[in-house]
């Protein structure tokens, strides 16, 4: 994994070099993954805009978060544009009404796919808000640099469409699982850091750092049930909008001059 190491962000990589389906590997500094990035210092700024040439931020975090969590460092910088596309239904703040919307979301996370709720609930985001997945996945493909995703730990709504970005582009699905897992490598540091964050405390602290750790069949089952439901990612976002235009130029971005023909699925 392209690790890259920053002092106010600990789940950050680089997504180039993943294996494409009939060979060749993606691009680098094109798309970047990555947790919460409230804390960058101005090495970090340095390194993210003017080392790696990040210019859109895609931020998947709830309205609430944001409004919590206040400016991002990023922010202040003028050439890096700002995107935000929550990918759960927006809930406002917290009532009875919202617990119930939240236990009934767990209730319909296990009917989407009992063998595995966490899967349904990535199914979920794609149910749920198909616009904002796709006009991330958007964001992703007309950067004119480095895209870097994040949401608050970079592992499940980040994972999500990370993994539906990186299959329409054709990466091999084992690739795709492998990066999913790779943050299970420092899920320590994460759950370290959004624990000294009021937001994030109660719901980290509600489980141990190990139930905290992404598990591969979580993330093959999606991709399975991705290519069962919808003939892939590429099939769903082209059924959701993001057209043949929009995805051959996810491809060109992702794969460089490995990139298919517009309307390949």
């Amino acid at each position: 994994m392209a690790w890259i190491n920053l002092d106010g962000a600990v789940n950050v990589r680089d997504l180039g070099g993943l294996p494409l389906a009939g060979g060749g590997v993606t691009a680098t500094g094109q798309l970047i993954r990555a947790d919460n990035l409230q804390e960058l210092s101005p090495g970090d700024i340095k390194k993210l805009v003017d080392e790696i040439g990040v210019t859109v931020v895609v931020d998947l975090r709830s309205s609430a978060e944001l409004t919590a969590e206040g400016p991002a460092p990023l922010d202040a910088v003028p050439e890096v544009r700002h995107t935000h596309h929550p990918v759960l239904p927006e809930l406002g703040s917290a009532t009875d009404v919202v617990a119930d919307a939240i236990l009934a979301r767990g209730e319909r996370d296990k009917s989407r796919y009992p063998l595995n709720p966490q899967t349904g609930h990535y199914l979920g985001y794609l149910d749920e808000c198909p616009d904002n997945v796709v006009s991330a996945v958007r964001s992703i493909a007309t950067a004119g640099g480095a895209a870097i995703v994040h949401c608050a730990a970079g592992k499940d709504r980040t994972g999500v469409v990370v993994a539906v970005a990186l299959g329409a582009a054709g990466v091999e699905p084992a690739a795709i699982v492998a990066d999913y897992v790779a943050t299970g490598d420092r899920v320590y540091e994460i759950v370290d850091r959004l624990s000294r964050r009021p937001i994030y405390t109660e719901d980290i602290e509600r489980r141990t750092p190990d139930e905290h750790r992404p598990e591969a069949d979580t993330m093959t089952a999606f991709l399975a049930e991705l290519d069962a439901r919808h003939g892939g990612a590429a099939g769903w976002l082209i059924a959701h909008g993001l057209g043949d235009d929009g995805l051959a130029r996810l491809r060109v971005k992702l794969r460089g001059s490995r990139a298919q023909p517009s309307g390949s699925a």
